[in-house]
């Protein structure tokens, strides 16, 4: 059912730490139906955009298909219009990032997503393992990523407020990725060890890493 009254608060005070643009703003916002895409669109609305929710069906897992009217039902809810797509992903390795690239091109090129500072993170972890340079340390470009001064515990809360039942992807606990040992192996050792939230201290480490990425291309653009 939802808390109204916690609701309202947690919109006012995720909002005000969020990047959307300036009321009245045209904005797509790729929704998957999962929590912080749900908020992704919630948060996008209440900041006065003019959200159109897109959902991209991979068609990877046995009714995926419905997962776009839990999207079209949430866009109903806060007044924001939908468009399903549909891309096909051919089995064979790499399927994850082959995937990703499929959904990107199949979205606006200025679609805002639902990554928070956990999804930095980890990507950010990922990179480092791949031996990144100094722009695989900065992680992802903050231009599309509104949410990404907001937590994951933070998105699923207003879901929760907001009486969402958001989609649960089981590929997000399939220890055969490397991104979901990143999140629930390296991540909390890495607490354990430094006995911190290291999720904060490393999104803070890729801010600064873009500042140096930004400096450093101004100055050879000099």
């Amino acid at each position: 059912m939802g808390e109204p009254g916690r609701a309202t608060t947690l919109l006012d005070q995720l909002t005000a730490r969020c990047t959307f643009a300036a009321a009245g703003t045209a904005v797509t916002c790729a929704v998957s139906g999962g929590a912080d895409s749900l908020a992704l669109l919630a948060l996008a609305t209440h900041a006065g955009c003019r959200v159109t929710a897109v959902h991209v069906d991979h068609g990877l897992r046995p009714g995926s298909a419905a997962e776009a009217g839990v999207v079209r039902a949430a866009a109903d809810r806060f007044g924001a219009a939908f468009r399903a797509e549909r891309v096909t992903v051919a089995p064979g390795p790499n399927l994850e990032a082959r995937a990703r690239a499929a959904r990107y091109k199949a979205l606006p090129a200025d679609a805002l997503t639902g990554h928070t500072a956990d999804d930095q993170a980890e990507t950010v972890l990922l990179n480092l393992v791949r031996g990144a340079g100094l722009d695989g340390l900065a992680g992802m470009d903050p231009a599309r990523r509104p949410l990404r001064r907001l937590r994951r515990i933070e998105t699923r809360a207003l879901c929760d407020a907001l009486g969402l039942d958001p989609v649960a992807d089981p590929t997000n606990d399939d220890p055969g990725l490397r991104r979901n040992r990143v999140r629930h192996e390296l991540l909390p050792l890495l607490d354990a060890i430094g006995e911190r939230d290291v999720v904060a201290v490393v999104a803070r480490q890729a801010d600064l890493a873009r500042d140096a990425v930004v400096l450093l291309d101004a100055l050879a653009a000099g």
